[in-house]
């Protein structure tokens, strides 16, 4: 197997921050995400993107991940854990095929699991973990789990929270009840405040000062949203009702908007930026 830089995935320094690694990580699933990127091998930079930041974001992970990398070993050149490397035995949530993602055979090699190709096991006994989208836990739908050698469909009512359970009567393996504790995945747009969905809006400085109506995502499909003009870096519009459901009412999405220039490559592009500095000097 190859031995993945999981920094140079990410496009960060081994010395990165976890504030830098989150929003390297968001910058990248947004750029690859297979519903958005069309292109040639998104899919799998996708994957890599978020097994990357599956290890980073840990500090457990992070720190046996950085011991074995202290070896020396160089992207795409051939792994072998070390003599005596004993993988870190972590558990992990269950995905929407429950696999755990799909994680390579060098994340096996060094946090334990199944080998790819072989679907990951629940545990054994009558409580598990399943993390699922937060688009499902908004809208509800179905949701595979892999239990044993038996493939589970699971029902997902709308608007479940974290930390709630879903009881399967007598699927558990001893025989028993399967008591299923949701999770929710790490979104690479969205954040969460209760019921209220958090969503950083980057516009263009003339978009900012003359006003402009953008299409937004939302966890049911995209809006159009319309930014005053005048608005600035840090100010925060409301979308009524499109945040997570609760048991008696909807939450927002807010949108925070975030000003960024574009860099000035041709002359005429210069001459633009130093026309707005002399307009804007006494501001």
């Amino acid at each position: 197997m190859e031995f993945k830089d999981y920094y140079q995935i990410l496009g960060v320094e081994a010395s990165a921050s976890d504030a830098e690694i989150k929003t390297a990580y968001r910058r990248l699933a947004r750029k690859y995400h297979p519903d958005v990127s069309k292109e040639k091998g998104a899919e799998d930079r996708f994957k890599d993107v978020n097994e990357a930041y599956e290890v980073l974001k840990d500090k457990e992970k992070r720190a046996q991940y950085d011991q074995v990398k202290a070896g020396g070993f160089r992207p795409g050149e051939d792994f072998r854990p070390p003599p005596g490397f004993n993988p870190g035995g972590f558990q992990y949530e269950f995905s929407e095929t429950g696999d755990a993602g799909g994680f390579s055979d060098f994340f096996e090699s060094l946090f334990g699991g199944a080998r790819r190709g072989q679907p990951r096991q629940a545990p054994t006994g009558s409580r598990v973990s399943l993390a699922i989208p937060l688009e499902r836990a908004y809208a509800g739908g179905k949701q595979k789990i892999r239990i044993g050698e038996r493939t589970l469909e699971v029902a997902i009512p709308a608007g479940i929270r974290p930390g709630q359970k879903i009881r399967l009567a007598g699927q558990s393996e001893r025989g028993g009840d399967l008591m299923i504790e949701i999770a929710y995945q790490e979104h690479p747009e969205f954040e969460l405040d209760g019921l209220n969905v958090i969503y950083t809006l980057t516009v263009m400085p003339w978009q900012a000062a003359l006003g402009a109506t953008i299409e937004v995502p939302t966890l049911a499909g995209k809006v159009s949203l319309k930014v005053p003009e005048a608005s600035d870096s840090g100010k925060r519009l409301r979308l009524k009702g499109r945040g997570m459901p609760g048991k008696n009412q909807k939450g927002d999405q807010l949108v925070d908007i975030e000003v960024s220039a574009p860099a000035a490559v041709t002359d005429e592009q210069k001459a633009l930026y130093a026309r707005m500095a002399e307009l804007f000097r006494n501001n």
